[in-house]
Order: structure tokens, then C-alpha cells, then sequence
């Protein structure tokens, strides 16, 4: 079971990542690994949530655009994204969302 991300009191920022895979693994999983642990240690990183069936989500959340800037610019970051776009994601589509509203149990 996956864990839900524990969100400081909106408003903060949510970028929704929605895929999918292409056949075979490509060294796609020590990939989303490293990049759940590098996404971590970024400034303005809240948490994260992802889960893959037919259809992938990986929700991130983060403090303000900036820290988003900041992460989508990270080199390493960047050659997964090129990766993904060459061998790993048929299809996939970027939200980027500010989140006015947090309640739960």
C-alpha cells in the first residue's frame, strides 16, 4: 500500500504526472527509485504519492513554482525526462496545480 503524503496547510503546489509505459522495464524502476530519493532532497519538496497500474500517477508536491523550476531544471532530472520521452513513456501528460484545500482522516 503507498503512502499518503503528509501536506503542510495549503496553499501549496501540486505536479501531477500521468503515463504510460512502454513494453519491458529499460532500467525505468532504478530510475523512478533514484528520482523519488534525488526529488527528496530538493528545497521546497513536500512529498510525493504514485502508483501504477495500466494507467501511472505520481502526484509531487512542493512549496511554490520556483521550487518546481528549480526541480524540472535539475540535470539529473533532466536525462530522466529524456529517457522517458526516448524509450520509457508511450504517452504522458504534465498538471502542475495549486492546491487551495487539504482535509482527510
Amino acid at each position: 500500500m503507498s503512502e499518503i503524503a503528509n501536506t503542510p496547510e495549503p496553499p501549496y503546489y501540486a505536479v501531477i504526472f500521468s503515463s504510460h509505459r512502454t513494453e519491458g522495464d529499460n532500467g525505468y524502476s532504478a530510475m523512478a527509485r533514484h528520482m523519488m530519493a534525488l526529488a527528496a532532497e530538493q528545497p521546497g519538496f513536500l512529498g510525493v504519492e504514485s502508483v501504477r497500474e495500466e494507467l501511472g500517477i505520481t502526484v509531487s508536491y512542493w512549496e511554490s513554482l520556483e521550487a518546481i523550476k528549480h526541480w524540472k531544471r535539475n540535470a539529473e532530472h533532466l536525462e530522466a525526462q529524456r529517457r522517458g520521452h526516448q524509450q520509457w513513456y508511450s504517452s504522458f501528460r504534465v498538471r502542475i496545480a495549486k492546491v487551495e484545500r487539504d482535509y482527510g482522516n
